[in-house]
């Protein structure tokens, strides 16, 4: 990977651990990330239309266009779901993780792609620190049954970005990432829009308590990922997500000293243990 790829990717993963963190802080998280992909949108709006005016929109970038909006759209519900029933340092490392062991093991058995032993080790590591993440008592002592739903979300959560991932690699190769970034947020707003609607005196409350935190939102997860978007047609995918789960250990911290989830060594360590399975599955590719 280039020294400019991992100086943005290290930004993204800054952006993205604090983003979610916030997401984590809100009254319904669903409606919460909803809000903050309309402030993306109009963030990314103004310099997204320029990029559109000058180069136009290539029609073989459609289908990938469409396939993101869907896969974001269930993105956005699912890690809403795993946020309100399970911990930040419990659904972050989790499905940051399983998104990356997720694909080797894809590979393996869609295109008989064999593992090798580093990469065997790495997967073996990521499902390791999960399960020692999920040990892990949250502060506030939640139910194993909580627990266990907010690992379910968080593993459909993991299932998408790894779909997604492999969509935008090919995507952002025949659209700019400004504009695809835009498309991706206004789709998946709409997307969400009858789940939202559904929930009218919760998106009062969100927009009354949090506007301003889904507005910072908005902006760090637009910037964050857009700074991806660019790191992908600079590097190699497994390399770019691999290098962007430097998140994991942020939000271990995060975890434990802001949101008092609890101590924070057993869940440093167990983050570590899931970002070490990160790395040997990266350089195993």
């Amino acid at each position: 990977m280039s020294a400019t790829a991992l100086v943005l990717v290290t930004a993204a993963a800054v952006f993205h651990a604090a983003w979610n963190a916030l997401a984590k802080r809100g009254r319904d998280p669903i409606v919460f990330l909803w809000l903050a992909s309309g402030w993306a949108a109009v963030f990314l709006a103004p310099p997204a239309l320029g990029v559109l005016a000058s180069t136009g929109f290539p029609a073989a970038a459609v289908p990938f266009v469409v396939a993101t909006i869907l896969l974001h759209g269930l993105y956005f519900y699912a890690l809403g779901r795993a946020y309100g029933a399970g911990a930040y340092s419990l659904v972050y490392p989790v499905s940051r993780g399983l998104s990356v062991a997720l694909v080797p093991v894809i590979a393996l058995a869609l295109f008989g792609e064999r593992l090798s032993r580093l990469g065997a080790l790495g997967i073996a590591l990521v499902l390791a620190g999960i399960v020692a993440l999920h040990l892990v008592r949250s502060g506030g002592a939640a139910p194993a049954a909580r627990r266990g739903a907010g690992t379910g979300w968080a593993v459909l959560t993991g299932l998408t970005i790894t779909a997604y991932a492999l969509v935008d690699k090919a995507g952002v190769e025949r659209l700019n990432p400004v504009p695809y970034m835009l498309l991706l947020m206004l789709g998946s707003a709409l997307v969400l829009l009858p789940v939202v609607r559904a929930r009218p005196g919760a998106l009062r409350r969100e927009w009354a308590d949090n506007r301003a935190a889904a507005m910072l939102v908005g902006a760090l997860s637009a910037g964050g990922y857009v700074l991806v978007l660019f790191a992908f047609r600079m590097s190699k995918t497994g390399y770019v997500v691999a290098a962007r789960e430097m998140a994991i250990v942020f939000s271990a911290v995060i975890g434990s000293l802001w949101l008092r989830e609890g101590r924070l060594l057993p869940r440093l360590a167990g983050a570590s243990v899931v970002l070490a399975g990160v790395v040997c599955i990266a350089l195993a590719r």
